[in-house]
């Protein structure tokens, strides 16, 4: 029986299928998601299923082909083609999982400026340095535009390549010519695939560029590096099958006022998803920050009044960081709460529970309560130091220097055991902290750290040594 071919449209995001393009899929609610495709129908096969969810029994005359090669066994597997090969960045490597595996593809997104471009020349130069070709592909910015900044963060070097192009057979020329070891392309919304429709960017093409770039590395072993834009909402650009296609997604986030920049797994085939990597954007480029506590505390020696250091995670990484209150007198009925880096509906709980189990006027205060550096914290641990800061502040007695609170307030002031307990007072040891208030729990001593263990936010101020003053 004569096959026949029909044109049908298909969502790239939940699979629908249409007998003619839909600006929207009905399924999904995806704009501009139906692709045209040609099929092969049998009699009475898929013509009966157009306006359903496109599946394989749907969809006849479809005949085996002999393999190019043949199933292998697992046992045969060569282990050494998933072994990781290290950027030369330590904190990306912590976020890939021990560095970057042979023929992967990984989508790093971000905000404008936040310094992907910057993150991944850098990338390119450290492996330069190691003796092995990188070829840099840049869609967006001219030859001139990245030579300049390679010269102000020092990746100018024979053995990284670069080449402005926009066209993906042109740039897979580039590749073919070069025959590099580690490939990135910046970025992916800006190449276009010849022979699809739509705009570089829109979703036939996105899906198009990265489709040819999964492949290429698949077949020829390279490592590739994609730099994606985000939406308004913070997510990848594009079809969502973007972050199928590829094995890590990363994202890369930052302040514009701060120079402090975190990268963190959002999808890795070859690791786990909540390591995070600190970087700061300085002149000369992005650097890594091994210890990022220090950018989070601005004094050591000693602590005024109003300040509390906590121990807040990041993933699996814990980081310290300083919390501060200011409570003034208030010329209004409702006094102003404002709040920066941390929870906005947690402080004001926090400070109506002072005022209703510790007995502070919090309600005849306006207070304000940051953490320093720019750090943003949202975990309940770091209750008991904004309570404690908001104390101190309004007794103008400081904390006891080198002391850690950690611990989150419930309604009834009582303070609650928090995960990760031991793991961050490992941190604060670490860092030469002598005094912690924690939770009650079962913890193992540390030689050089005080632990008090507390069950009331009472107890706390008590152990604090801010009980004894008088309120002003």
């Amino acid at each position: 029986m004569a096959r026949k071919i029909r044109s049908i449209h298909i969502c790239s995001e939940c699979g629908y299928s249409a007998p003619k393009w839909l600006g929207r899929c009905p399924e999904c609610g995806a704009w501009g998601s139906l692709v045209e495709k040609a099929v092969a129908l049998g009699a009475g096969s898929a013509a009966g299923k157009i306006g359903s969810t496109a599946t394989a029994s749907g969809i006849s005359g479809i005949s085996a082909l002999t393999p190019t090669t043949a199933a292998t066994p697992m046992t045969q597997i060569d282990t050494m083609t998933t072994s990781t090969i290290s950027t030369g960045i330590g904190e990306l490597d912590r976020v890939l999982g021990a560095g970057i595996v042979p023929g992967s593809v990984v989508l790093m997104a971000g905000e404008p400026g936040v310094g992907k471009s910057t993150l991944l020349l850098e990338v390119g130069a450290r492996w330069a340095q190691q003796g092995r070709r990188a070829l840099y592909i840049t869609a967006e910015e001219s030859a001139g535009q990245v030579r300049l900044r390679a010269e102000r963060t020092g990746a100018v070097l024979d053995t990284l390549y670069l080449a402005a192009e926009s066209q993906l057979d042109v740039a897979l020329g580039h590749v073919d010519a070069v025959k590099p070891s580690l490939l990135i392309v910046d970025s992916v919304q800006t190449m276009q695939a010849p022979g699809v429709e739509g705009v570089a960017g829109g979703v036939a093409q996105s899906r198009a560029v990265t489709a040819a770039l999964t492949s290429l590395a698949k077949s020829s072993g390279i490592p590739i590096l994609l730099v994606g834009h985000v939406t308004k909402d913070g997510s990848v650009a594009g079809p969502r099958v973007l972050e199928h296609l590829v094995d890590v997604v990363l994202n890369f986030e930052g302040d514009r006022h701060s120079s402090l920049r975190m990268l963190r797994g959002l999808k890795n085939r070859f690791g786990a998803t909540d390591e995070v990597g600190c970087f700061e954007q300085t002149s000369e480029g992005i650097r890594e920050v091994l210890d990022p506590s220090g950018l989070f505390l601005s004094h050591r020696d000693h602590t005024p009044d109003g300040s509390a250091v906590t121990v807040a995670m990041d993933g699996v990484r814990p980081l310290l960081a300083e919390v501060q209150a200011l409570a003034v007198p208030s010329s209004t009925k409702n006094p102003r709460r404002v709040v920066t880096g941390l929870d906005s509906n947690r402080v004001p709980m926090v400070l109506a529970v002072l005022a209703a189990r510790a007995g502070l006027a919090t309600h005849e205060k306006e207070v304000y309560v940051a953490t320093v550096g720019g750090v943003k914290i949202s975990e309940p641990a770091t209750d008991l130091a904004c309570a404690l800061a908001t104390v101190s502040t309004m007794v103008t007695t400081p904390l006891p220097a080198h002391m850690v609170v950690i611990g989150e307030v419930g309604l009834a002031g009582e303070v609650r055991r928090v995960p990760n307990v031991q793991r961050r007072l490992n941190e604060a040891a670490r860092l030469g902290y002598t005094q912690a208030i924690v939770p009650p729990g079962e913890l193992q001593p540390l030689k050089g750290l005080e632990i008090t263990q507390v069950s009331t936010l009472k107890e706390a101020i008590a152990a604090a040594g801010l009980g004894a003053h008088r309120l002003r």
